[in-house]
């Protein structure tokens, strides 16, 4: 800066002295928003999008396990499972076209235990019956791989799937063969002749309940990933009661799952046969049979007595459990939709008591055990839904 001087010309010149700034003791400090913009960059890109048409794909498949459930149960209601002594995946699918194709069928099934044993008064016209029951049910379960095989192999090709789907699809594809497979290896038990035996033939109820298992699974795994795609998440505050919520609901769905499985011990031993009346089981609150057998374990999946006091026992903890759901989440601002969700499964819970208990007392009649089965796959749906309004938005 230049300043003159008083009483002469001379001039200053003023010069700022810079000090030089101390080298930085460490590594170098980034700034708030540099560090946030530095993660962001590092982060992985999220999964490109689902088209929903997917979404309603694999909901559209679920509906199919459904109907394969249900007509499976119905089968199995009017003992039909066994009538079709051969496994082609493809020779099967034409029926016998005449009368001498009817009549070698039929002589087929003859050599078998349940025609020995239980049906040796049975004519053709009835046989027929049961034929296309079963015929019907193995008709279905091959329209439903081809539901989940022939649209996959689309959309993995069009490029709709992200890497998180596909490996759900292979799942679900590999899931759905391996149904088939399984459905095979139950009714080859029912074939086998047991020397000295007089009993009703009928399946292995261990793999009838594999069975089922496996097709409850596939269905509940295409409804939730269905269900995912769709429904947008709802940005609910991750308060302790929602935790907590959530936590129950889960615990609940699976106790509705093992309840919907102990039904297929019960179908498989004809349990529900035994102690029509409710809520007692004869006289007594416990029955004297309930652990007749030797070891104690075998009682819990072979003894009919005691398969329907767990069913029962099962039956009414799962409603207990909802009703304590639905009185537990009205203490919490939920959604409209998903206090809906809530509503409809203790609803639906009610009505599946009751199918359950008329089935009971009126000695199982097909068309109420069919509709009883069919609303296990109802509260295990709506749970589903339920869970899926309760998800946990990603941060």
């Amino acid at each position: 800066m230049l300043r003159a001087g008083r009483g002469g010309g001379r001039f200053l010149l003023s010069v700022p002295i810079l000090s030089p700034s101390p080298a930085p003791p460490g590594p170098l400090r980034l700034s708030p928003q540099l560090r946030l913009q530095r993660r962001l960059l590092q982060r992985p890109a999220p999964p490109a999008a689902v088209p929903p048409a997917v979404g309603r794909w694999l909901l559209a498949c679920s509906g199919a396990v459904a109907g394969a459930v249900v007509l499976g149960g119905v089968t199995r209601l009017t003992e039909s499972g066994l009538s079709m002594v051969d496994w082609h995946l493809v020779k099967e699918m034409k029926p016998p076209g005449n009368q001498q194709e009817w009549e070698a069928e039929f002589r087929k099934y003859q050599q078998f235990p349940e025609f020995k044993i239980l049906n040796h008064d049975m004519t053709l016209k009835e046989f027929k019956f049961i034929w296309y029951m079963e015929y019907s049910h193995r008709m279905w379960g091959r329209a439903v791989g081809l539901a989940y095989i022939l649209p996959a192999a689309y959309f993995w090709r069009k490029g709709w799937l992200n890497r998180p789907v596909k490996g759900c699809v292979l799942a679900l594809c590999g899931l759905v063969c391996f149904q088939g497979l399984l459905g095979w290896y139950m009714v080859k038990s029912g074939l086998e002749e047991k020397p000295g035996s007089h009993d009703v033939p009928r399946v292995s109820q261990y793999r009838l309940a594999a069975h089922l298992g496996s097709a409850l699974v596939l269905y509940s795994a295409s409804l939730w990933t269905g269900l995912s795609l769709l429904l947008p998440r709802h940005q609910l505050p991750e308060t302790h009661q929602l935790i907590r919520l959530r936590h129950f609901a889960h615990g609940t769905t699976a106790l509705i799952f093992l309840t919907a499985l102990s039904g297929a011990f019960v179908a498989g031993l004809d349990a529900g046969l035994v102690y029509n009346s409710f809520p007692k089981m004869g006289e007594r609150w416990i029955p004297d049979d309930l652990l007749a057998f030797s070891p104690t374990l075998r009682n819990v999946f072979e003894n009919p007595t005691t398969v329907q006091f767990d069913h029962r026992i099962l039956g009414i903890t799962s409603f207990t459990a909802i009703t304590a759901l639905y009185l537990f989440s009205r203490k919490i601002p939920l959604p409209r939709r998903t206090r809906m969700a809530v509503t409809s499964l203790l609803a639906v819970a009610c009505m599946q008591v009751g199918l359950g208990i008329g089935t009971l007392l009126l000695y199982v009649p097909t068309p109420l055990a069919a509709t009883h089965q069919s609303g296990s796959l109802a509260l295990l749906s709506t749970a589903l839904w339920l869970l899926s309004e309760l998800r946990r938005v990603p941060k």
